[in-house]
């Protein structure tokens, strides 16, 4: 089956054969990966875990169009840039610019820099479209630094300088912030005095405004760019990139671990919960809905989980946990999303990039503390929260937070409380509805508890 999302390219487009992933190439991206092969410059940023390992098969294809075939594994979940908080950001946008660097020394360079050629494994970043390296020609400008800028580096400039998550701006602007709206945002004086901003922000939006405005083929660059310059430029846009960090603002979530209605008893309970659950399932791939910092991730893949995906609408404590899936070297990642609101399906045609529905694909589930904030501070009825969420995975723990806790109260603090159907009996309805619970556990009498489903599989 074609890739909906793999048509911008002429040269190549992806293809999957059951768990087989595939991409068909023509003559010219054929020959260049060969060349590219020949300069060690594939073996060696394979053996960097830099790119993605790629199989060939040089025999043309009549199903194809006689193009021919290379084999890539099969990565474990798809992301998109848009649900990357911004340290995964951040290490993705260095990846392309080493790449792009490394590729120079023997003689090739990328052909375009979307950040839709990354993927994650884990925290891991690694470049996937490996018909992008082309030969490089002596005075060559560098084809993708407009795109660059504006899927890299303007999302990380907004946090960096104002706080601001650019996530969901980027999900509505699939190709990336356009620079001259983010010249407009950091004002006049910033664009001018300062030199980073200035050389990658400022004179490229003058440039690309003048062009628009000329007929005069003449305005697009004709002197030749020395590669001791490229290189230059590459690396100091690295270095200045390295050293961006999220302005630090009060997160609301980001001290939950510490900051909760538990007693160490019941955060102890909780825990060998979640630890029998991924002990006795040892689910290979979990996605844990409502992840905060990363704790309950780690106690799934200390107890037998392969990998997990989290997702979480809060930065600060997804930079946490990105945090801890670096130090504990866990196979996590961290993914921004509002449970309320996931990322659709949306691009061309509405399927170049997929829902996260589509993309999950998980053995096992893990929702703790998020059906109160579901139904109750977005006004989901409950029976349909727990649906959704026992629709992405066979079998999982969903945690029931009942009106009487703390967390709630707060929530019911400054409103009516219009929720008759939310409460422990309608809950456990709602997972009976759709399958059965195969274990409970109630933390305190009348409190907080635990329940273990397994799906209906029709």
């Amino acid at each position: 089956m074609r890739d909906p999302g793999s048509f911008r390219d002429p040269s190549a487009y992806v293809f999957s054969s059951g768990d087989r992933i595939f991409r068909a190439v023509t003559d010219e991206a054929w020959h260049n990966f060969q060349l590219f092969r020949s300069s060690g410059a594939y073996e060696e940023m394979k053996a960097r875990g830099w790119i993605i390992a790629t199989e060939e098969d040089g025999a043309p294809h009549p199903e194809h169009g006689d193009r021919r075939l290379f084999e890539h594994p099969k990565l474990p979940f798809v992301s998109y840039p848009y649900e990357w908080p911004f340290s995964l950001l951040k290490r993705a946008a260095l990846l392309h610019l080493d790449i792009q660097l490394r590729a120079l020394d023997f003689g090739f360079a990328l052909s375009d820099a979307s950040a839709y050629n990354v993927q994650f494994t884990g925290i891991k970043p690694i470049f996937i479209d490996t018909t992008s390296f082309v030969p490089y020609r002596e005075g060559d400008y560098w084809a993708g630094h407009r795109q660059f800028v504006e899927q890299f580096v303007n999302p990380l400039l907004l946090r960096a300088l104002f706080g601001v998550s650019a996530n969901a701006w980027c999900r509505g602007a699939l190709e990336g912030l356009p620079t001259s709206d983010v010249a407009r945002l950091i004002g006049p004086l910033r664009r001018w005095l300062t030199p980073n901003v200035l050389v990658n922000i400022t004179l490229p939006d003058l440039l690309q405004r003048r062009a628009w405005r000329s007929d005069d083929p003449g305005t697009s660059p004709s002197k030749p760019l020395p590669k001791t310059a490229l290189r230059f430029m590459l690396q100091r846009l690295r270095d200045w990139i390295s050293r961006l960090a999220p302005r630090r603002d009060e997160s609301a979530w980001q001290d939950y671990d510490a900051d909760n209605s538990y007693s160490p008893e019941d955060e102890e309970r909780k825990r060998a919960f979640v630890a029998h659950f991924s002990l006795s399932t040892r689910p290979s791939r979990t996605c844990d809905v409502g992840c905060n910092t990363g704790y309950y991730a780690e106690v799934l893949l200390q107890s037998g989980a392969r990998s997990v995906v989290g997702f979480d609408s809060d930065t600060g404590a997804l930079e946490l946990a990105v945090s801890r899936a670096t130090m504990a070297q866990l196979n996590f990642l961290p993914l921004l999303s509002d449970a309320a609101n996931p990322s659709p399906a949306q691009g061309w045609a509405e399927r170049e990039r997929s829902g996260l529905r589509e993309r999950v694909n998980a053995d096992a589930m893990l929702a703790l503390a998020i059906v109160h904030h579901l139904a109750i501070a977005r006004n989901i009825p409950l029976a349909s929260a727990v649906e959704w969420l026992m629709s992405l995975a066979p079998r999982g723990v969903i945690e029931f937070v009942p009106k009487s806790d703390p967390m709630v109260e707060r929530m019911l603090r400054l409103r009516a409380d219009i929720f008759a159907d939310y409460g422990k009996e309608q809950f456990e309805a709602a997972i009976i509805r759709h399958g059965r619970i195969a274990r409970m556990l109630e933390l305190s009498p009348g409190g907080r508890a635990l329940y273990e489903y397994e799906r209906e599989i029709s």
